[in-house]
This record gives C-alpha cells, sequence and structure tokens, in this order.
C-alpha cells in the first residue's frame, strides 16, 4: 500500500530557492511539494484552494508580506499548519509569527537534514522551531508577575471536553489531530479552542503553551 504523502505549499519569491527547497523535500518519501509561488495573492488563493498539509512561507515577499498572509489564513481558520521559513532572526518578527498562529519558525540556513527533520515534526502536529528561536521566544514570552496578578487564566473555568482540548494544545497538537484522537470533527474543535481562549484570556497558543509550562507543577 502506498504511503499517503504530506501535501506543501511553498510561498517564497526566490525562485532558485524554491527550486532548492523542492530538491530537498524530494529526498524524502513522505512529502509533497504541490503547488508553488512567489506571489503572495496567489499563495492564498492557492492555501484555500488546495488546502495544502503544510505551508512553507517566507516574510520577506514583494507584494504581500508573509506575516499579513499569516494573519489572514489564520483569521480563516485553515487547516494547515503553517511555517515561517525566512532569513529574519529578529525577535519582533519571531514573537509576531507565533502570537498570530504560525506552527513554526525555520532560518535558511539550517541544515538540509535539520530541515526534513522539522518538517516531521510539524506533520506529527508539534509547534517547531530551532534552538535558537526557543530561547527568543521564551525570554520575550516570559510574564512579568506583576502582568500575570492581573490577568485570569482559570484553568477550573474549562468544561471537561475542554480541558481534555487545553492539554492536548499545550502539547502541539493540530486541529486535525485533535479531532483525531478525541472522536470528533474538526470544525468542533475549532469552537472549542474559541471558548478556552475566551476563557482563560489567551490570544495564541504560543502565549497559552508558554504560560502553561511556566506554571505546571
Amino acid at each position: 500500500m502506498e504511503k499517503i504523502k504530506s501535501s506543501i505549499l511553498l510561498i517564497d519569491d526566490q525562485p532558485m530557492l524554491r527550486n532548492g527547497v523542492k530538491q530537498i523535500i524530494n529526498t524524502a518519501s513522505f512529502f509533497e511539494v504541490i503547488a508553488e509561488t512567489g506571489s503572495g495573492t496567489e499563495g492564498i488563493q492557492l492555501a484555500e484552494k488546495l488546502d495544502p498539509d503544510i505551508i512553507l512561507l517566507d516574510i520577506n515577499i514583494y507584494d504581500i508580506n508573509g506575516l499579513e498572509i499569516l494573519r489572514y489564513l489564520h483569521a480563516r481558520n485553515i487547516s494547515s499548519r503553517i511555517i515561517i521559513f525566512t532569513v529574519s532572526d529578529t525577535k519582533e518578527d519571531i514573537i509576531t509569527a507565533f502570537k498570530n498562529g504560525a506552527d513554526g519558525y525555520l532560518l535558511k540556513n539550517m541544515e538540509p537534514e535539520d530541515f526534513l527533520k522539522a518538517l516531521k515534526g510539524v506533520s506529527e502536529g508539534k509547534i517547531i522551531m530551532d534552538e535558537a528561536i526557543s530561547h527568543i521566544i521564551l525570554n520575550s514570552m516570559r510574564y512579568d508577575r506583576s502582568q500575570v496578578a492581573n490577568q485570569t487564566h482559570d484553568i477550573s473555568l474549562l468544561t471537561p471536553r475542554e480541558h481534555e482540548i487545553f492539554h492536548l494544545l499545550v502539547q502541539g497538537l493540530s486541529n486535525k489531530l485533535i479531532a483525531n484522537e478525541l472522536g470528533i470533527v474538526e470544525s468542533t474543535v475549532k469552537v472549542h479552542i474559541k471558548r478556552i481562549f475566551k476563557k482563560l484570556n489567551f490570544k495564541s497558543r504560543m502565549e497559552m503553551t508558554v504560560w502553561y509550562l511556566q506554571n505546571k507543577d
């Protein structure tokens, strides 16, 4: 029986880079690039039309900034896992990406084998980043104690089902994997996640995950 490959959409305005990335991806049997574009506008259209498993998205695209594309696609609740793939290691770009729903942040100077390993992690529902990026995230999103005192993150407000979904979310699982784990449809998972964010006063999965890691017993 032939293995089902994870589909990938490349959105990057550098043709040589796209060709190089495709060559690397083609060395792995579990991925397939189904479309590519150098245009942010076309990238949005392809993402909505094809619903790929993974989107590799650069920040610096000539017609639309990649972070704007991320915001738009996240607001549309597409099921694709979105990885920012860029040369930018600035704190502002990294924090903005994760606050707006990125599932990973990778730098273009990484080794091919690490790149494929990261893609595999994303396909398994994990949030991925290299070690340098993770240090920036944790330091920048670390809560000031006085700020925490003025915020309410009361897990007791969650229903039993929301508790289940919360604990899967902070493990980095995607909506699709949570649905499979609990035997419910993905649209139901999305509804629960919105309620969880509202009850616990979180704006993103990353913000919630960092808080959980810092406050768990």
